[in-house]
């Protein structure tokens, strides 16, 4: 039987290249986005089913679902991709804005993963895969509201495995570096007023140290991959390490206490 994966957040980067690459293995894909009247290309495949799915909007995960379950009878894995990141001081952000990151990051990633826990129970089987960060386990300047959703799903999707396992469902962490998309200019939100200028040099030290991370950076495709080996390898293997920039940091963080981390990350800033 022709298995199915259903993605949230498919409209680009990650999500899409995982769509077509699923599809190129002879998957069922539902591949799910916020606008997908405004997509041409997944819907020009066969076995591709494009849907409108909003993570805040949480009768729009569960309608998905259901015309996902109705097309292709069983999903066998869940991609929660879609997400954005929040960047710049707490002091300057609007409690809206933070509410939106949650809401969408965490939240969203939570809902969308309860709606289809039942439809996997049923089913004694599936995987879920959880798309972090390796921010997910370290931290920059300037993106506290960001690392805070990521390690928010780095702590739920651990302890969500005690609980899935228990009945023959998989949950794994996929967590890239800086990779190569359009994320910056799609799924970045920079808050940052100049006139406060106290900010300003750890700004300037962000910069210089996404110019020093940027050689490192991977290529869409091998995030797309680290998902489809999450997806099917029939491991129990928790975390996907995407980036030789991602393999780098954590470990300089495995090997140093707090202190020593803090500072080597300033080092890199400079």
């Amino acid at each position: 039987m022709t298995q199915t994966i259903f993605i949230t957040g498919a409209s680009s980067g990650m999500g899409k290249d995982t769509a077509k690459l699923f599809h190129s293995k002879g998957w069922n894909v539902v591949a799910t986005m916020r606008s997908p009247e405004k997509e041409t290309e997944l819907t020009e495949l066969e076995n591709v089913l494009v849907l409108r799915l909003d993570v805040t909007d949480h009768d729009s995960i569960d309608a998905a679902r259901d015309v996902a379950v109705a097309a292709y009878g069983k999903i066998d894995v869940l991609l929660n991709n879609a997400g954005y990141g929040a960047f710049g001081p707490l002091e300057t952000f609007p409690m809206a804005g933070i509410e939106k990151q949650f809401a969408t990051n965490v939240l969203g990633l939570i809902a969308t993963t309860k709606a289809f826990i039942p439809h996997m129970r049923a089913n004694a089987s599936g995987t879920i895969v959880n798309v972090s960060s390796m921010g997910g386990r370290v931290t920059l300047p300037l993106a506290s509201l960001y690392h805070g959703t990521k390690y928010a799903v780095e702590g739920f999707t651990e302890s969500l495995r005690y609980e899935l396992e228990a009945f023959g469902v998989r949950v794994k962490l996929v967590e890239p570096g800086n990779v190569n998309t359009d994320f910056s200019s799609r799924s970045l939100e920079f808050v940052m007023d100049q006139s406060i200028q106290e900010y300003l040099p750890i700004a300037g030290g962000m910069t210089k140290l996404f110019e020093k991370m940027g050689p490192d950076a991977s290529e869409v495709s091998a995030a797309s991959e680290a998902i489809w080996s999450a997806a099917t390898d029939g491991s129990d293997t928790l975390r996907y390490v995407v980036g030789e920039d991602a393999r780098k940091i954590l470990s300089k963080r495995n090997s140093q206490d707090d202190d020593a981390f803090h500072a080597t990350m300033k080092t890199m800033m400079t």
